[in-house]
């Protein structure tokens, strides 16, 4: 019986780790180039982020070599600010755009960049486990037409429902 129990933890856990078929990591990825402030600027609604605006993330490399996590948003409902510490690791190599992270210990999901601005990385598209997982970063609060459309061109394509994105509201 724990043998079992042992074996669908591991299914379980490996689930979170994988990605939409139609999502591909990016190649020649960089780290210390996507370290740093992100604004969240389009996401899918999940329980974690509900209601929050003003969300950012801040990437910065631990001395163990993963990278330490730090999501923050504004709850208007709770007029407070929310903040989660988080750590991440590469899932494969460190050129590829796939990470898993953890917020809640042993416990890790995906973290997809399938679409990143390659000059100086203005820019991400981000995908979790499945469709229902996405965000658009940026290195600013606001984005050029140009990037939305490229955004929901690519997440509709990926199989998305970009009809759900929610617009983050940045003061």
């Amino acid at each position: 019986m724990r043998a079992i129990l042992l074996i669908i933890s591991s299914l379980l856990l490996s689930a979170c780790l994988g990605m939409p078929e139609s999502v591909k990591p990016v190649e020649n990825f960089e780290l210390n180039k996507y370290l740093g402030k992100w604004y969240e600027v389009a996401r899918l609604d999940h329980s974690f982020e509900r209601g929050l605006t003003q969300v950012s993330a801040n990437y910065s490399l631990k001395s163990d070599g993963s990278v330490l996590v730090i999501n923050r948003g504004f709850s208007a409902v709770n007029n407070e600010w929310k903040e989660a510490e988080g750590k991440a690791y590469f899932v494969n190599s460190d050129s590829e755009g796939y990470l898993k992270v953890s917020f809640f210990g042993p416990f890790y999901g995906s973290y997809v960049v399938f679409e990143l601005e390659k000059s100086n990385y203005q820019y991400a598209f981000v995908s979790g486990p499945n469709t229902d997982y996405l965000w658009l970063l940026s290195r600013n609060k606001t984005v050029e037409p140009e990037v939305i459309a490229k955004f929901k061109t690519m997440s509709a394509e990926r199989g998305f429902n970009i009809n759900d994105l929610i617009y983050v509201r940045h003061d």
